[in-house]
C-alpha cells in the first residue's frame, strides 16, 4: 500500500487548511487505497481568525500541528518526524495556513520564507523523485523552495494575475489553468491545481483535487 503525506497547516480556511481541500483530498487518496500519514509543524500559528466575522482574534494564539489534529481526527505526525524515506508521495492542501504558516507568503510575497521542517521535506521528496501535489496557494511555496535550489518549477494556481506574478518572480513558471485542470512538471513530478483559487463550490474543488490525486496515483 503506497504511503502518502498529507501537509496540514492549521484547521479553517482564513488562518489554516482549507477545510474541504483537506478533506477531499484525504478521501480521495483513501479510496485510491493509499495510506494516509498526515502532519504538521509542530509551531504557532501566525495568528487566529475568527470564521465567524473574518476578524483577527486578537490575544489568541493556536498551535499548528493542534489545530491540524481537528482535520486528521488525532491520527497525525509532528513534521519534525517525518522524512521522505517514510512516504511514497506527498499532498500540501491549500487555504490561507499554507500561505501564513507554512510559510510567509501572504505577508512577504515573493520574498516570503518556508517553514524550515516544510522546505526539508518538500526539498526531500523531490529530491527522492516522488510525487508531490500542491493545492490551491500551496504552489507558492513549492516556487519558493526549489527556486531557491536553482530550479524553476511549472505551477498554477489558476488564473490570479497578481498571485501568477509573484509566482514567477520568485523563478518559477506560473502556467493558467481552469478550476478542473492541474499542471504536471514531468521533469520534478509536481502537480498543482487551482482548488479554491478559482472554485465557486465544493464541487468545482473536488473535481480537480480528484483530478490531480487520480494523476497522483498513478505515479507511484
Amino acid at each position: 500500500m503506497a504511503k502518502v503525506g498529507v501537509v496540514l497547516s492549521g484547521c479553517g480556511v482564513f488562518d489554516g487548511s482549507e477545510i474541504h481541500e483537506a478533506v477531499i483530498t484525504l478521501l480521495a487518496l483513501d479510496r485510491a487505497g493509499a495510506e494516509i500519514i498526515c502532519m504538521a509543524p509542530n509551531a504557532p500559528q501566525l495568528h487566529v481568525v475568527n470564521h465567524l466575522t473574518g476578524e483577527v482574534a486578537e490575544g489568541e494564539s493556536r498551535n499548528i500541528l493542534v489545530e491540524s489534529a481537528r482535520i486528521a481526527r488525532g491520527a497525525i505526525k509532528d513534521m519534525a518526524t517525518v522524512t521522505a524515506a517514510d512516504i511514497d508521495a506527498l499532498v500540501l492542501p491549500g487555504g490561507f495556513g499554507a500561505a501564513k504558516n507554512l510559510c510567509d507568503f501572504a505577508i512577504n510575497g515573493p520574498e516570503c520564507q518556508v517553514n524550515p521542517e516544510v522546505s526539508r521535506l518538500v526539498s526531500e521528496v523531490v529530491a527522492a523523485k516522488k510525487p508531490l501535489a500542491a493545492i490551491c496557494i500551496a504552489p507558492a511555496l513549492i516556487a519558493r523552495i526549489l527556486s531557491q535550489a536553482g530550479k524553476a518549477p511549472q505551477v498554477t494556481i489558476g488564473t490570479d494575475p497578481g498571485t501568477a506574478e509573484a509566482i514567477n518572480a520568485m523563478g518559477a513558471v506560473h502556467i493558467n489553468k481552469t478550476v478542473e485542470e492541474f499542471v504536471v512538471d514531468e521533469n520534478l513530478n509536481i502537480l498543482t491545481t487551482p482548488a479554491y483559487m478559482l472554485a465557486g463550490s465544493i464541487k468545482e474543488a473536488a473535481d480537480g483535487i480528484e483530478a490531480t490525486i487520480q494523476d497522483l496515483m498513478t505515479r507511484l
